[in-house]
């Protein structure tokens, strides 16, 4: 199969805030949720999702303040409490301050959304060491933190989950992307050694992994990579940002209980 580029999921272009109804009996009403990397893209979309079923949300976010307040704005339009945090997830101390601010105004969380990252897209022969770490740093030991710190948290709650936002680039591979692809497909790993170990506690691990989802940022991409990125979808169209914010709501709630360890693939068949 010919490789083509890629877009991360994270890096999508954010959209403004709309307006966003609460459901009544939402999935995931009287629980708390961080979801790192909230302030845009797929991870805005997930914040507003889980809050529309009913869970009060922290936004984390490293940069974008603005965006990140209109992500809060839209939350409390539906009734639900939220808290702002910017923080690089990279650095272990600065989650650390988060979850103690978070505890001082939200109080303990029952569900962890790793959503944050980034990419840096180089051939191999090309990637610099600082492209190597900084990648690795924030999209893989950024989970490891966030995990670590939180942990007790979920592991009291009555209800913990801990789901995992990785990517076909880590199930497939794409060329340039060979950092990238390495953190995602780590955080695979992470998430199917950390469900067994915490299944005894009743705290589920899972993961997402979006393909090519329809964003600002694949807008962009000349329409002739686009017709060829569609041959290779079975169904012949790309995701949305709601699909895969659906999915993680999914495996936080209720009904993903006796689920755990397990990668679910939002990419249209690309990948099987």
């Amino acid at each position: 199969m010919e490789q083509l580029p890629l877009i991360s999921p994270e890096m999508e272009i954010s959209r403004p805030a709309l307006p966003v109804h609460r459901r009544p009996h939402g999935k995931l009403e009287g629980l708390k949720a961080l979801v790192t990397g909230a302030s845009r893209g797929i991870g805005r979309e997930i914040a507003i999702e889980m809050a529309a079923e009913g869970a009060d949300i922290a936004i984390n976010y490293t940069r974008a303040d603005d965006e990140a307040d209109l992500v809060g704005i839209a939350i409390e339009g539906m009734g639900k409490n939220t808290w702002t945090y910017p923080a690089d997830i990279s650095d272990y101390s600065q989650v650390q301050a988060m979850k103690a601010s978070l505890d001082k105004y939200l109080g303990p969380i029952d569900i962890l959304v790793n959503n944050a990252g980034i990419n840096l897209d180089r051939v191999f022969m090309k990637m610099q060491p600082e492209d190597w770490n900084r990648v690795l740093s924030v999209n893989l030991i950024g989970v490891f933190n966030c995990t670590k710190v939180f942990l007790d948290d979920l592991v009291k709650s009555r209800q913990g989950r801990i789901i995992n936002i990785t990517s076909i680039v880590g199930q497939m591979g794409n060329i340039g992307q060979v950092n990238y692809a390495t953190s995602k497909a780590g955080i695979i790993g992470m998430t199917k050694a950390l469900a067994k170990e915490l299944a005894s506690k009743r705290v589920t691990v899972n993961a997402v992994a979006p393909g090519f989802i329809e964003t600002s940022m694949l807008a962009g991409v000349p329409e002739n990579i686009r017709a060829r990125i569609l041959e290779q979808i079975p169904m012949k169209r790309f995701g949305n940002p709601e699909e895969v914010a659906k999915a993680v709501s999914f495996l936080a709630s209720e009904d993903a209980s006796y689920i755990t360890g397990h990668v679910l693939n939002v990419n249209g068949g690309q990948y099987l």
